[in-house]
């Protein structure tokens, strides 16, 4: 079963030439990507669907919010694609191209910008991996990893197992929900992951599903055999206004998740990205939603953690009580990993920045110059 990819709303045939009409501005200065199989998940007589509201633009992109780099990312390339941010993981930005374009993307720079941060030439991050034997845990991310072709995505792999101090590689995809025929059908590609996920070191795939509806029969046949090939699914999404924020839909993902046998990871707090204002949710509001959820799953659906993918490193939230939010560094770019916080926390805070006192606990950094 082949998806037809759809670039423009005009081609959204369920969409009334006034809604067209309307989202056009939109779509002039953030692109909109689909495909025929994920828009036929939508419930087009409700406006408020979820899937829709994933996939098709909405008119707070247009709001005045946040940055486009909301993680200084930028700050972390050590070589043009390769990001090196915590000690053990490197980062290899190796597309610019998504099965479909989230509305909430924390990347939406690299599908509107000039600049060029995904690579089609990854040997600078692979020599760059080479000569750091620190680095035990490669993410092929983007873009979707799992849009490049299957031979071209061997090319890297195979480069990769060549490293022996490389142990885990993590393909970062939306595509087993997006377009899950593009695993199930390519037997080129479940073969590539048998052939290098070994006992030894093994072939993790991150999936962003969002919300339950998205785990279609389709979806769980995409997962079956990425797991039957070998392997190791997890996933991770951001807490979202109107797409994921209630107890009851955290749970259900939660619980499909595990059924499937597919690990939770990380809930994500949705970052400042510009574009996204629709989205965005007090912090106090997220852990209250996610602790109620976990209270309503097993103890494997519990093993999620929240967290805020700031500039300084991965933040986990413990608690938020009485005014204040218990944090800890799960991650840290400046090497303060299991730094606990406790900060005042205002009802309206949404992020790590917006705590008063925060800046005690991290360094802003500048663009590192790679020429």
């Amino acid at each position: 079963m082949k998806a037809t990819f759809i670039t423009s709303v005009d081609q959204v045939k369920q969409l009334s030439s006034e809604e067209k009409e309307k989202l056009q501005p939109i779509t002039d200065q953030f692109v909109f990507r689909s495909n025929d199989y994920y828009l036929n998940l939508i419930n087009w007589a409700d406006s408020n669907d979820t899937i829709r509201k994933i996939i098709i633009p909405n008119e707070g992109e247009l709001m005045e919010y946040g940055h486009w780099d909301a993680s200084d990312e930028e700050t972390n390339y050590v070589v043009p694609g390769c990001q090196h941010k915590y000690g053990l993981t490197a980062l290899l930005v190796v597309s610019e191209i998504c099965g479909g374009y989230c509305r909430f993307c924390f990347r939406k720079r690299l599908f509107i910008h000039k600049e060029k941060e995904a690579m089609v030439n990854p040997q600078p991050g692979l020599e760059y991996i080479r000569q750091h034997k620190e680095i035990t845990n490669v993410l092929l991310t983007g873009g979707d990893s799992l849009m490049l072709s299957t031979k071209v995505l061997k090319s890297i792999i195979q480069q990769l197992r060549e490293i022996d101090h490389v142990k885990i590689i993590r393909l970062g995809s939306k595509l087993p929900v997006y377009y899950p025929m593009r695993i199930y059908e390519d037997e080129a590609l479940l073969e590539l992951i048998q052939t290098y996920s070994t006992p030894e070191k093994r072939i993790y795939v991150m999936a962003h599903v969002n919300h339950p509806n998205e785990i279609t029969k389709e979806a769980k046949k995409g997962f079956d055999t990425l797991i039957k090939a070998g392997a190791i699914v997890l996933n991770q999404t951001p807490v979202l206004k109107g797409i994921n924020d209630s107890p009851e839909v955290l749970a259900e993902l939660l619980n499909k998740l595990t059924y499937t046998g597919v690990n939770p990871y990380y809930f994500f707090i949705n970052r400042p990205v510009a574009g996204n204002y629709e989205f965005v949710l007090p912090l106090e509001r997220v852990y209250n939603i996610v602790e109620q959820a976990k209270s309503k799953t097993s103890g494997i659906g519990k093993r999620v953690r929240l967290v805020m993918s700031h500039s300084s490193g991965k933040i986990e939230i413990l608690a938020i009580k009485d005014g204040k939010a218990y944090l800890k560094y799960h991650q840290s770019k400046e090497g303060n990993y299991g730094q606990v916080m406790i900060l005042d926390c205002p009802e309206d805070a949404a992020w790590f920045d917006d705590l008063p006192g925060n800046e005690n606990y991290w360094n802003k950094q500048k663009v590192k110059n790679m020429n």
